[in-house]
């Protein structure tokens, strides 16, 4: 069945396919937000029909990134909570609230999870640390802001990177906190790892064994670290580790169009070259000193008690219903 989604949730849709909304967090915090207006705004007459409208909003949301495992996860808790009110037969408008609650409540976890993870990862930063960080990450930075804060005399290495540049958001938001950085090209990370202590990165999706998913170069960034002995910390949130990798299912490397790597003009005349522009890698577990959740600290091999945890109640075929491992309709 086909609804036709307010406004608002179609911008939502749109803006997290185009990548004008990015980051793990905040397209968590988008698909959380038009699941919510939808809920608010829908006129379904039964439970039944109430979470129809949600599912159709949530496959639409599912479409739109294959990547970014904290939006499945996401759409999935809120639909989960839809689905046992449902069953436990509660009222039309009762279904609705339940809806809302969930997303309040996911925002409520997404916002302190990220604080907590700051508090957390701090104590590992030591006064004096030159940190080398990579694209834009809300938890890595509150790592380095909190350590600031603590009187931390810290140094921050910044790469730009490329195609999209979101380092030069990293890049604001320290010169903001006072944080004395650098930035540099994404090639010089290894000819500038000798002066680096710590390298601290966010995450779009971790693994069931480990591997971390995040921002391309990443993983060339861990294994020049890996040669020099700094050490790799991984800050992610426990929604953005991925259930499907429990059944051997590879997390989804989305490629994003080539005009973000150079012109039309450029390539469309090239007769023999093309393009090609993944936006994420997997850097492996052996790269990665620990990762920072907001339950503590890990080794990358205990993700899997970590999804584990996280699903113990929730049915195999709702998990799959609510992930990105197959193709869906994104227009709207």
């Amino acid at each position: 069945m086909e609804f036709k989604l307010p406004q608002e949730v179609v911008d939502i849709i749109n803006g997290i396919s185009s990548m004008q909304i990015r980051g793990a967090s905040k397209i968590a915090e988008a698909g959380i937000k038009a699941l919510s207006i939808v809920a608010k705004n829908s006129k379904a007459e039964s439970p039944e029909g109430v979470f129809e409208e949600l599912d159709y909003v949530s496959q639409k949301l599912l479409a739109t990134r294959p990547t970014a495992v904290s939006l499945p996860n996401a759409v999935r808790y809120v639909m989960f909570e839809v689905y046992k009110a449902k069953e436990n037969g509660l009222k039309t408008e009762e279904v609705k609230t339940k809806a809302l609650d969930a997303c309040r409540e996911f925002l409520r976890r997404i916002r302190e999870a990220s604080i907590r993870i700051g508090e957390i990862g701090a104590r590992r930063i030591n006064d004096g640390d030159t940190i080398m960080t990579h694209c834009h990450s809300t938890a890595a930075l509150n790592v380095i802001k909190t350590a600031h804060r603590m009187g931390k005399n810290i140094k921050v290495i910044v790469t730009e990177t490329r195609p999209l540049y979101q380092g030069l958001i990293t890049a604001e938001e320290l010169e903001k906190s006072g944080i004395p950085f650098t930035l540099i090209i994404d090639s010089a990370a290894r000819f500038l790892m000798k002066k680096v202590d710590k390298v601290i990165v966010g995450a779009d999706a971790v693994a069931a064994n480990g591997a971390v998913v995040n921002k391309i170069g990443t993983s060339i960034i861990a294994l020049a670290a890996y040669e020099s002995r700094a050490l790799v910390f991984v800050a992610a949130e426990t929604y953005k580790f991925s259930p499907e990798t429990l059944t051997g299912e590879l997390v989804k490397i989305e490629e994003r169009a080539p005009e973000e790597v150079a012109p039309a003009s450029v390539f469309k005349r090239w007769k023999y070259g093309s393009i090609r522009n993944p936006a994420f890698d997997v850097t492996p577990p052996e790269y990665i000193d620990l990762i920072i959740t907001e339950r503590g600290i890990i080794p990358p091999q205990a993700a899997f008690t970590i999804i584990r945890d996280e699903l113990k109640d929730m049915p195999y075929e709702f998990q799959m219903k609510y992930s990105t491992y197959w193709e869906r309709s994104l227009e709207v």
